[in-house]
C-alpha cells in the first residue's frame, strides 16, 4: 500500500503523505496548480504549516483584518489556527505551488526562512528551483525508503532555497538575528557538550568572533558561553553520577572533561561538592 495519495487533472498536482509522523519535519502535502479567474479557498482554518508560492499571476491573501496583494515571485504562509482566504485575481489568475508542512521543529526551521504570524509574506527570485523541487515532490508516491528520504530532502531544500533569498537586514530583525545565533549556539552545546568543545568552537560554528557571541549571550541569557556550556556539563554530571556503575573518569569523559582531576575539581567549585562526596550524600539519602 502506498504511503501518499497522488491527484491530477489538467490544472492541478497534489501530492499527500499518509505518513504524518511527528518528527522534526514532515511533509503533508504539495501541488500546483493553475487557478482560473477568481478561484478562491476560505475562509478555513488549516491544521499544519503551508507556504504557497507565485508563479506567475496575481492574488489576494486575507488573514484577519489584512489583505495582501500578491503577484510572481511573491509567497505567503498560512499558519496553524489562522481564518485564511484566499482568491485569484479575475483578469491574471495566479499560478502557485505550494507546501504543507508539521513536526516539532517546524516554527525553528520558519525562523530561519524569517517567516511567522509576523510575518507572512516573502520575495524569492528562485522560481525555477522552487519549482523543480515540488514537481520532484510529485514524482514520488511510493513507500520506498529511498523515497521516503528523498521526500524529506527536498522539503529541507526547499526552505533553504527560500531562506536564501530573505534579505537579512540587521537593523530591521536584530531580535530575531540575536535570536537565531543563540538557538543554534545552544543546539551546538547540546550535541558536543561531550567533546572537548571551547567557546571558540561555538563561535566559529556560528559564524560569529568570540566576543561578539559573549555579548549575545550575556543580553539574552544574562550568562556568557563559557557559563552555559558549564552548567550543560555540570547537570549532566548530576543526572550521571547517579548510576555507581559508571566511575568517576567515566562520568567525566561523558561530559568533556579528559581528566577526571580537573573534572572533580570544576565540580566542586560549581556544587560545592567533589563527585564523590556527592554519591556519598545520595547514598545516604536512599537509606
Amino acid at each position: 500500500m502506498s504511503s501518499y495519495i497522488y491527484f491530477e487533472d489538467d490544472g492541478v498536482k497534489y501530492l499527500e503523505s499518509t505518513k504524518k509522523e511527528y518528527v522534526d519535519l514532515c511533509l503533508c502535502f504539495c501541488g500546483i496548480e493553475v487557478c482560473k479567474s477568481s478561484h478562491s479557498f476560505g475562509p478555513a482554518i488549516r491544521e499544519q504549516y503551508i507556504i504557497h508560492y507565485i508563479l506567475d499571476g496575481k492574488g489576494i491573501y486575507k488573514v484577519g483584518d489584512k489583505v495582501y496583494n500578491l503577484e510572481k515571485n511573491q509567497g505567503f504562509l498560512i499558519c496553524p489556527g489562522d481564518l485564511t482566504y484566499y482568491e485569484a485575481d479575475n483578469d491574471d489568475p495566479w499560478t502557485y505551488i505550494w507546501v504543507a508542512f508539521n513536526g516539532i521543529k517546524s516554527k525553528q526551521y520558519l525562523k530561519y526562512v524569517n517567516l511567522s504570524h509576523e510575518n507572512l509574506i516573502f520575495e524569492s527570485n528562485h522560481k525555477e528551483l522552487l519549482k523543480y523541487y515540488v514537481l520532484d515532490m510529485l514524482k514520488i508516491n511510493r513507500m520506498r525508503n529511498c523515497d521516503e528520504l528523498r521526500l524529506q530532502g527536498l522539503l529541507y531544500l526547499f526552505l533553504s532555497t527560500i531562506s536564501d533569498s530573505v534579505d537579512y537586514n540587521v537593523s530591521e530583525n536584530k531580535d530575531l538575528s540575536y535570536t537565531l545565533y543563540i538557538e543554534k549556539s545552544i543546539e551546538f552545546i547540546n550535541n558536543n557538550f561531550a567533546n572537548n568543545i571551547k567557546v571558540t568552537d561555538i563561535a566559529n560554528y556560528v559564524g560569529l568572533n568570540r566576543s561578539y557571541l559573549s555579548s549575545l549571550f550575556k543580553k539574552s541569557l544574562n550568562v556568557s558561553p563559557q557559563e552555559f556550556l558549564l552548567s550543560v556539563r555540570m547537570n549532566k554530571a548530576y543526572e550521571l553520577l547517579k548510576k555507581l556503575e559508571l566511575s568517576i573518569g567515566d562520568v567525566s569523559r561523558s561530559v568533556g572533561y579528559i581528566d577526571p582531576l580537573t573534572f572533580s575539581k570544576t565540580f566542586k567549585r560549581y556544587s560545592g561538592y567533589s563527585p564523590k562526596q556527592y554519591r556519598e550524600n545520595l547514598y545516604k539519602k536512599d537509606l
